[in-house]
């Protein structure tokens, strides 16, 4: 009779043991990027996480720009649905912040080293990384060209690097920064090209 809830006991105990080590094994390898600090690291990831909003809303309203100056349709759309990615991201990643509520690794372990003064606010997920992901990945979807994608991606791990050498974000809030980023583009892009079929379509019924 009483085997039941020794095997519960059991099972909860290994899954209890597993999340532990999963945490201890996060905090170990932020805390080997947030260590062997240098003026290099220090200046470059600053630069590089600053950059991702002035970016992230730069890129859009440029292309939208250029794309009323020259009175072309498809650099409008393909402004319209970065920015559309971009606004899906934020209320994803804030969203989230308010309902997990994960207070940040500097604040939590006294061992992490906060280099960034605008860390405030919850940590899960990396918002400056969602951000960095949801603009390459809407440049690579947009631009089928390597040397196009390749340093919009670089650019984006760097910020997603950055987050944590500045102790601001865990592994984890990175991993999901860029998951929901590279998904809110992905999904902005297929709504995009669903919208230029039926524009297509309808064309096409009119001709006929």
């Amino acid at each position: 009779m009483n085997k039941y809830p020794a095997a519960i006991l059991v099972l909860f105990s290994f899954v209890l043991n597993n999340k532990l080590a999963a945490q201890n094994a996060e905090v170990k390898l932020l805390q080997s990027i947030n260590s062997n600090e240098t003026f290099f690291k220090d200046k470059y990831l600053e630069l590089n996480a600053s950059s991702v909003s002035k970016l992230s809303i730069g890129i859009p309203a440029g292309i939208a720009i250029a794309g009323f100056i020259k009175h072309d349709k498809q650099l409008q759309r393909d402004a319209l649905y970065m920015g559309g990615a971009y606004f899906l991201s934020g209320i994803i990643t804030q969203s989230s912040k308010s309902i997990d509520k994960r207070i940040r690794p500097y604040q939590k372990y006294n061992f992490i080293t906060q280099r960034d003064d605008e860390g405030g606010g919850y940590s899960f997920p990396s918002g400056h990384t969602a951000d960095a992901f949801c603009l390459a990945t809407s440049v690579a979807l947009r631009y089928h060209k390597w040397y196009f994608a390749a340093p919009a991606y670089l650019f984006a791990t760097s910020v997603g690097w950055a987050r944590m050498y500045q102790g601001v974000h865990y592994p984890s809030d990175v991993l999901m920064g860029a998951l929901v980023g590279s998904g809110c583009a992905w999904l902005s892009w297929k709504v995009e090209k669903w919208k230029e079929r039926k524009h297509s379509f309808a064309k096409k019924q009119i001709i006929y």
